[in-house]
């Protein structure tokens, strides 16, 4: 008996050992367990990936509405905007038409003023030119009526 007799003998019984022992059957097992974890593991992560992606479009959708509400906003701000500019642009023109209005008044009514100051200087220094003058040259009764007649003269051109 060789050595090669013994060491067949000896697998034999190795393998008897392991299937009498059912590891076939375990390391099958261990397998089977191992390819339903690495399933279960996969089907999870294709879940994730699921709802990864309808999150991604869910906040892709809201960053779209908030975009969309962002230009309406800024659009309408912008029309505002406008808009008070205009009404403020009217106002100031309004206010300036007003105050050269007020103006225009004020110088019409101050020039009048002058020229009635001045014609009332004039007649006054006509008078008293006139007085002078004739009570000179004319005697008391001939320079009161010459007096009186200029007054009314005087009087008449200014009404």
């Amino acid at each position: 008996m060789d050595a090669t007799f013994w060491a067949t003998v000896a697998l034999f019984i190795f393998v008897a050992i392991v299937l009498y022992l059912k590891v076939p059957g375990m390391v099958s097992k261990s397998l089977d367990d191992r390819a339903d974890r690495i399933r279960a593991e996969l089907e999870d992560a294709r879940k994730l990936r699921e709802e990864a992606q309808q999150l991604l479009a869910e906040y892709q959708r809201k960053r779209k509405e908030a975009e969309k509400e962002a230009a309406e906003i800024v659009e309408i701000a912008k029309r505002e905007a406008g808009l008070l500019a205009e009404e403020a642009h009217a106002k100031t023109e309004e206010y300036v038409a007003r105050r050269t209005a007020l103006a225009e008044q004020k110088i019409g009514q101050a020039e009048r003023e002058a020229i009635n100051e001045v014609r009332a200087n004039a007649v006054d220094l006509a008078v008293e030119a006139a007085r002078h003058v004739l009570g000179s040259k004319v005697d008391a009764k001939a320079s009161s009526d010459l007096f009186k007649s200029s007054v009314q003269e005087v009087k008449a051109k200014l009404n």
